[in-house]
């Protein structure tokens, strides 16, 4: 095996993982195109569709519900790897003067742009059958979402801020998933939509910290070298902004206070993200990025808490 096609800091690619050992060799650089190797993507996109989900619907979770959660599992699955094989077919020249993604699928050339092209015009059919399956609001909201979706990539190359705008992409799943719901807009949507573009700044300026030096050379632009050795305190600050956004959402959805138990719990694993982090271990960063699972499962079991029927205390 030759040392770039070893997993860890020289490529973001992995080896003998579930992709080399049980998928087909034709399909194997598409898998990887799409990230299906590397999940954390998708949950994070997943997230803010299922906090809205389940802070649009009342009550114990029915079979409605968990219907809806599954279509936007897949969906995010799909549209996650849409977007990222556009990024790739967009950053396939500089994608190949970085040492952590030069042996992606298309500036390897284990695929083409056109072959990687068709693959999208799939997984985008794919997500359009699925967002059939909603309410007109929420198609209309989905379709409307690919404007993001294909323009995100070329931000690195005009703003310091491209983080901002994959904030903007990754979270529109909280407005989706309320209109998903009832087929409308309301203000809770909105402060969860806010409360996710803040967690996106926070938790991308620290992936971003892998390839700052790589960035630097190619003259690509984000928050890791805008923020540079001010990154941590501003993190703080996306972070502290995450969880006042989501605890607004919670008091115009009317949630219990048992939400209130897993924004805090959340709150310290974000505490602890920023605690533990070393700006100039690409490792490590990697791991305080991949960490956000968690935060997110603990956002979503508060939310869950939160809208269940809380019997009063009646006096004797």
């Amino acid at each position: 095996m030759r040392e770039s096609d070893k997993p860890g800091a020289f490529t973001d690619l992995g080896c003998d993982d579930w992709i080399d050992r049980r998928a087909p060799a034709a399909v194997r650089p598409y898998l990887r195109l799409a990230r299906l190797d590397r999940p954390i993507g998708t949950w994070l996109l997943l997230f803010p569709c299922w906090w809205s989900l389940a802070l649009a619907q009342p009550g114990w979770p029915d079979q409605h519900w968990l219907v809806l959660f599954g279509l936007f599992a897949v969906g995010a699955v799909v549209m996650r790897g849409a977007g990222c094989a556009v990024n790739d077919i967009l950053d396939r020249d500089l994608d190949a003067q970085v040492e952590r993604t030069r042996m992606r699928p298309i500036p390897s050339g284990r695929v083409t742009a056109r072959q990687a092209a068709v693959f999208v015009g799939a997984l985008l059919l794919a997500g359009l059958a699925i967002l059939l399956q909603l309410p007109p609001l929420a198609v209309g909201l989905g379709v409307a979402s690919l404007v993001l979706v294909f323009t995100y990539p070329l931000m690195k190359r005009i703003t310091w801020w491209p983080q901002a705008f994959l904030g903007l992409t990754f979270n529109w799943g909280a407005l989706l998933g309320w209109a998903a719901v009832t087929d409308s807009l309301a203000m809770p949507a909105v402060w969860l939509y806010l409360a996710g573009i803040a967690w996106t700044l926070g938790y991308d300026t620290i992936y971003a910290h892998q390839d700052k030096e790589d960035d630097a050379r190619i003259g690509v632009k984000s928050t890791a070298l805008r923020l540079g050795r001010n990154s941590r305190p501003w993190i703080a600050g996306f972070y502290g902004v995450t969880v006042i956004g989501l605890g607004l959402a919670q008091a115009a959805a009317g949630l219990n206070p048992l939400f209130l138990v897993g924004l805090l719990a959340a709150a310290g694993q974000l505490a602890w993200q920023l605690r533990s982090w070393t700006p100039d271990d690409p490792g490590d960063c990697l791991l305080r990025f991949k960490s956000n699972r968690w935060f997110g499962w603990l956002v979503l079991a508060g939310i869950v808490a939160g809208n269940l029927p809380v019997c009063p205390v009646v006096p004797g």
